[in-house]
């Protein structure tokens, strides 16, 4: 009798629970929410308002440097390996 039961059940499990919990989670992979295009230009105008937010914060950081020598930015500065490219974006356009 057990040399009939597991070999059906294997063959059951390869050919009807495999596939389905396959099927199962790429159904559940496709009815995920996906960024939409009007979320991807919320992104990149974000994007562009922090660099520039950056970039102003760099120039009164070295006004007051200037007017200052004491003065250290408490954060690091982008020459010291911190990037705000977006490699993604520029894929995009």
């Amino acid at each position: 009798m057990e040399d009939i039961v597991v070999p059906i059940a294997v063959v059951g499990m390869l050919f009807i629970g495999m596939p389905w919990l396959i099927f199962h989670y790429v159904t559940k992979w496709k009815q995920a929410p996906k960024i939409t295009d009007e979320d991807e230009k919320l992104l990149d105008e974000l994007h562009l308002l922090a660099r520039r937010l950056e970039e102003r914060l760099q120039t009164v950081e070295r006004i007051v440097a200037a007017d200052n020598p004491d003065f250290r930015p408490a954060r690091p500065s982008q020459d010291e390996g911190y990037d705000f490219d977006r490699p993604y974006s520029e894929r995009r356009n």
